[in-house]
């Protein structure tokens, strides 16, 4: 049974910073990226962490985000500088196998308020 756990969440002024991490238990994946979703809307892409060592980022976060991840480790985080009020979201870890089986974490809470 593969399970991810975050971490990293909060309460932060805005132009504050916070770092998620997301780990799994087990499996060999080929993708892992970080979603999020604010109230009232849909869960989207926030970035994302490529077996190649690439990474996409979602344009909103573009510049403040840096995602970093070990595949072989079965880790993720994502460094969040400069963040904004519409930043405050669940956000979600989500890793993909080789075979496109998605396993999701159970979300951690950002809010970013003065």
């Amino acid at each position: 049974q593969v399970q991810l756990v975050e971490s990293g969440g909060g309460l932060v002024q805005p132009g504050g910073s916070l770092r998620l991490s997301c780990a799994a238990s087990a499996g060999i994946f080929s993708i892992m990226g970080w979603y999020r979703q604010a109230p009232g809307k849909e869960r989207d892409v926030v970035a994302q962490f490529f077996s190649d060592g690439t990474t996409n980022y979602a344009d909103a976060v573009k510049g403040r985000f840096t995602i970093s991840g070990d595949i072989a480790k079965k880790t993720m985080s994502m460094q969040m500088n400069n963040l904004e009020p519409e930043d405050t979201a669940i956000y979600y870890c989500k890793f993909t196998t080789w075979s496109n089986r998605d396993y999701w974490g159970k979300g951690t809470l950002v809010t970013v308020s003065s």
